[in-house]
C-alpha cells in the first residue's frame, strides 16, 4: 500500500469510496490490513455530498473513517499554508482544509487526491501525495 500510518482521502477519494470504486476499495482494504488510519476532514463530507447516492451508502461509507472536525485551530493552520504557498481564495480552501488535516497526524501520511499539484504546494515534503 503507502507504508503510511494515514491515508487521507480527499473528495475526489470519498466519492470514490462512497460509489464503491474497486480501486479505492482496494486502498481502503489495504490501509486496514496495515492498520493505517483511514482519514478525511469534516469539510470534505460536504463537498463529497451527493444527493443522487443513497443516504445510507454515504453514511456507511463514512462510518469506515475517522473524520477529523475542522475547528480554529485547524483552520488557522490551514490559512497559514495557504499564506505561505502564496494561494488564496475559494478554490483553495477546501485544499487547504484537507492538507492541514493530514499535516497534523502522526506518522507517515498519505493523500490520495485527484489535485496533486495543489496538495503538495500546500503539504511539502512531509506527506505523500497519491493521484487518483
Amino acid at each position: 500500500m503507502t507504508a503510511a500510518t494515514a491515508l487521507v482521502l480527499d473528495c475526489e477519494g470519498l466519492s470514490r469510496l462512497i460509489n464503491r470504486d474497486p480501486d479505492l476499495t482496494a486502498w481502503l482494504l489495504a490501509a486496514e490490513a496495515e492498520d493505517a488510519q483511514v482519514v478525511t476532514s469534516t469539510a470534505t463530507l460536504v463537498e463529497a455530498r451527493n444527493p443522487k447516492v443513497p443516504q445510507a451508502r454515504f453514511d456507511y461509507a463514512i462510518s469506515r473513517l475517522h473524520v477529523v472536525p475542522v475547528d480554529e485551530a485547524l483552520a488557522r493552520s490551514a490559512s497559514k499554508l495557504l499564506a505561505v504557498a502564496g494561494l488564496h481564495g475559494h478554490k483553495y480552501a477546501l485544499d487547504a482544509i484537507l492538507s492541514a488535516t493530514a499535516l497534523q497526524l502522526p506518522g507517515r501520511t498519505a493523500i490520495l487526491t485527484s489535485d496533486p499539484e495543489d496538495i503538495s504546494t500546500l503539504c511539502g515534503p512531509r506527506v505523500r501525495v497519491i493521484k487518483l
